[in-house]
């Protein structure tokens, strides 16, 4: 049986952060006026009242600000008793006259402060909600919650369950289109709900001992192609986020229905079991209202969208939960090295391109079908990097987890100009002719036989001069492995000339934005436990070759504690290793061999912990 499990979270933010910014246009700056407060309240009673007139449950985060308010807390009482709401608290939503005048800033994201003032404000938070309500909370949440945060709630307040925890690809591509002014980067995590590593947020725990103690979901349920490919703020099941992306008309809205109903359709790749999250602050629902939107269309919007939630319950087709509920249910449902899988496509353009994404402890993976099943991203979590965020640690902002590949910040097989960008694919050769298998179209399938999650792509037809061959991609992920097989399956080969030769390859960097990296301290070899060649990474275009069917490339990315490791199977392989240059920062591994009748060109990609 399958089942689609919805969280409707609310906040009583008494100052949200765009409701201030726009209704104070003009005004000394005074966070704590009446109109405001006023305001604010008005909208989380409108919030909560559509979500239990359509008989949805809600998790309400108290703020900073509403625990100083005895209005909203005997407000949170009386929906927890009647409608069996959770009582919450939120690490969002702290700015308020209290806050500022205590702690002397402005800051308001809670991993952005130093670790002493995350345990100050953890601790007077918590106080506060202990005071309220004769207890601790059970879930929490903020934009993003670093590990040494969660690990500190837990130990400290070992009643917190759940978590909202980070914002899937919330980094780069949304601060450029908020005026370069949004510095949350939190690129490279989980899209759905999942157990923390005690090392880093985004990697999912591997067992009981790297488990955080917490459950924790995603901020907002995002579209998982139009959000990488452009600014994710515009693309998620947040009814105002669709009105901001403007992908709406006469009112009218029907992107945001598919888009919950793509979600729901991720239990086939799923075990039977599909998650959403519906996440909106007052701020969305401003008087003056947000964007080109006016209010009614904002408040349109919401009421249209908790209807939806709605129907689907009483269709029998949704499961709403509180955080808590659900943090309960994901432990009874998955266990700790079971993937996330989602074959998604596009809902937005109208065009046939699909995207797979697939996660596990060790590895994030993006496959596009419309460049021939290329790997487009790729992050270590192999390599269970810590990576410290806040005031203090020398990284104030950044919080993403490196990419190896990253196609829009890294160019992928399309480039302006010279060199090369990341991207993990093949090209076929034959008298001279050269085609990558990214300049190829196909669709992905998803199958699981045991233990391991199969992707097969369509096969696709390349035509050279003289010869005309049929090959079809599968991608093999096996549950408790580093490593993703990749078979090319030869299906067809026809017509005079040479042989076609294939050069499957990998080519990757290290980062977290658009911006070049280091790459010196990089080492690339080629063994196969007799002989090795070596490339110490000098931007010299250098390249190695082995030829052998045991041998192994690799790169050594100390920056990033990764070690990539690239195998063959084919006995008439050769291993190559090419360092790139300081326009094209990249470099390639890759095996050349033969491509016969009927056969099966193998390769294997590891991803190891460096040290």
């Amino acid at each position: 049986m399958s089942e689609f499990i919805v969280n409707i979270i609310h906040r009583p933010e008494l100052a949200p952060e765009y409701a201030e910014k726009l209704s104070g246009q003009g005004k000394v700056d005074d966070i704590g006026r009446k109109s405001l407060l006023d305001e604010s309240l008005e909208i989380f009673r409108f919030q909560q009242d559509e979500a239990h007139k359509n008989g949805l449950k809600t998790t309400i985060q108290m703020t900073y600000a509403s625990l100083f308010s005895q209005e909203i807390i005997d407000m949170a009482k009386e929906y927890h008793e009647k409608y069996g709401d959770e009582i919450a608290l939120s690490l969002l939503g702290l700015p308020c006259t209290q806050f500022r005048e205590k702690y002397k800033t402005k800051d308001f994201c809670i991993w952005m402060f130093s670790m002493e003032d995350k345990k100050a404000i953890v601790d007077d938070v918590f106080g506060k909600f202990r005071e309220a309500f004769g207890c601790d909370p059970e879930s929490t949440g903020s934009y993003y919650m670093d590990a040494e945060l969660i690990n500190y709630i837990k130990e400290k307040y070992p009643s917190v369950k759940s978590a909202v925890a980070t914002c899937w690809e919330e980094g780069p591509k949304a601060y450029h289109t908020c005026n370069n002014s949004w510095y949350t980067f939190l690129d490279g995590g989980p899209w759905a709900p999942w157990i923390p590593s005690k090392v880093n947020t985004h990697v999912p725990a591997e067992s009981e001992e790297d488990d955080s103690g917490i459950v924790a979901i995603p901020h907002l349920s995002r579209d998982l192609m139009a959000c990488y490919d452009g600014n994710g703020s515009n693309f998620g099941t947040h009814p105002q986020n669709v009105l901001r992306g403007m992908i709406y008309e006469d009112g009218e809205y029907p992107y945001l229905y598919n888009l919950i109903d793509q979600y729901r359709s991720l239990e086939k790749y799923n075990n039977g079991y599909s998650y959403n999250m519906m996440f909106v602050g007052p701020g969305w629902l401003n008087k003056l209202g947000r964007w080109e939107a006016p209010y009614e269309l904002l408040k349109k919007s919401y009421e249209d969208g908790m209807a939806y939630y709605g129907k689907l319950k009483q269709e029998g087709k949704l499961l709403d939960m509180t955080m808590a509920e659900f943090a309960d249910y994901y432990r009874q449902k998955k266990h700790y090295t079971e993937p996330e899988v989602a074959l998604w496509r596009d809902i937005l353009y109208g065009s046939d391109k699909q995207y797979v994404w697939y996660l596990d402890p060790d590895m994030r993976v993006g496959i596009n079908a419309d460049l021939g099943g290329a790997i487009f991203d790729l992050r270590p979590y192999a390599a269970k990097l810590s990576i410290p965020v806040g005031i203090g640690t020398g990284n104030p902002a950044n919080a993403s987890y490196p990419f190896l590949i990253q196609d829009k910040y890294r160019a992928g097989y399309f480039t302006h100009y010279a060199g090369e960008g990341t991207i993990r694919s093949a090209k076929l050769t034959c008298d001279g002719q050269e085609v990558d298998l990214c300049l190829t179209r196909s669709h992905a399938h998803y199958a699981k036989e045991g233990k391991d999650t199969i992707i097969t792509l369509d096969p696709v037809e390349v035509v050279f001069a003289e010869k005309k061959i049929r090959l079809q991609t599968v991608y093999t992920f096996t549950e408790g492995s580093s490593a993703i097989r990749t078979d090319r399956r030869v299906l067809s080969l026809t017509g005079e000339g040479g042989p076609v030769e294939i050069q499957d390859y990998i080519t990757a960097c290290y980062g977290t934005n658009e911006y070049s990296e280091d790459m010196t301290g990089i080492v690339l070899t080629l063994s196969d436990g007799k002989r090795q060649k070596k490339i110490d990474y000098e931007y010299r275009c250098r390249e190695e070759e082995l030829e052998g069917g045991k041998v192994e490339a690799a790169a050594r990315i100390p920056q990033v504690n990764t070690k990539l490791g690239f195998t063959c199977g084919a006995e008439n392989a050769t291993g190559h290793i090419r360092e790139g240059y300081a326009f094209s920062p990249m470099f390639t591994l890759s095996f050349t061999g033969t491509l016969q009748e009927k056969e099966v060109f193998t390769t294997w990609l590891n991803l190891q912990k460096a040290d």
